[in-house]
């Protein structure tokens, strides 16, 4: 069901490192402040190379110094891309994962640079932060130009329903279509009174597709200007929406799924997005709740 609205929160977050990976986050998170009429903040976290006990206090400056130079340049690049309301900037020294999770009380969501698909590194900000917020977080990953289309997994659990509201808000603020794609072979991860279903595959199509239009109709009379296509697929949800992502430009998923992990994990579904999906990825936590100025 749709959760009740609450205040929208001030800021975009970004994290930014000045990188030219970086820039079609920072591409990202521009547009977001101006679709949502909301600041942004730049948060670059500096590095000290050498272990704690060899700290050389004028060196430190230096990088210190470096950092905020590269955030005065990243100010001034957010400009030119057509970021209208006040940019801010927030300089830390690692770790960079733990430092934008705290800045992130007031941010509506958080947006990181990810690397090409197949080079995503274990230990990634954009595979660690997701686990550890409560906000959205948008890995973005540069892509050639805009399709016009977001790409929301459903499952049945609270996070896949939070996820949904998040991509439709996203389709309803740019102005772009939803495919709404239900990978609905999962026997692994289904309560085992369900098990039946898989060796009925008439039933279990018709039992996944009553519960897909119920959650998508409430979404649906939420923001009646989005077009939503729903599709249900004999497909495990990796495979289903892999293959959706194919002719996205957004595809959003929960956190976790049906499944139960401990909770500094990711889901195996989720996971696999942010490592093999060819275009940006948003992990939307089961807490996420629409705005009350939203759409």
């Amino acid at each position: 069901m749709i959760a009740l609205t609450r205040t929208r929160r001030s800021t975009i977050l970004l994290g930014y490192d000045g990188t030219e990976e970086n820039d079609p986050a920072l591409r990202w998170a521009v547009g977001e402040a101006r679709l949502r009429g909301l600041d942004l903040v730049m948060c670059h976290c500096w590095h000290w190379p050498y272990p704690a006990d060899h700290v050389d206090e004028s060196v430190q400056e230096i990088l210190r110094r470096a950092g905020e130079n590269l955030l005065r340049e990243g100010v001034r690049r957010a400009r030119d891309l057509g970021a209208r309301g006040v940019v801010r900037t927030v300089l830390r020294q690692e770790p960079v994962c733990e430092t934008l999770v705290h800045e992130s009380r007031d941010a509506e969501l958080i947006v990181v640079g990810s690397h090409e698909r197949h080079r995503l590194p274990p230990g990634s900000t954009a595979v660690r932060l997701p686990a550890r917020t409560h906000r959205p977080v948008i890995a973005v990953r540069g892509t050639g130009g805009p399709r016009g289309l977001v790409v929301a997994g459903v499952d049945g659990s609270s996070g896949a329903d939070a996820a949904l509201g998040f991509a439709i808000e996203e389709a309803a603020l740019r102005g772009w279509d939803l495919r709404v794609v239900y990978g609905a072979w999962e026997p692994g991860a289904v309560p085992d009174w369900e098990l039946p279903l898989f060796t009925d595959t008439d039933r279990l199509l018709r039992t996944r597709a009553a519960m897909l239009e119920e959650v998508v109709a409430l979404w649906r009379e939420r923001h009646p200007k989005v077009y939503v296509r729903t599709s249900l697929l004999l497909e495990r949800p990796r495979e289903a929406l892999l293959g959706a992502a194919a002719d996205a430009d957004l595809l959003v998923v929960g956190d976790r799924g049906t499944g139960t992990l401990e909770p500094l994990l990711l889901g195996a579904t989720s996971s696999a997005m942010l490592h093999h999906a060819p275009c940006t990825v948003a992990i939307v936590p089961p807490s996420w709740q629409p705005a009350e100025n939203a759409g």
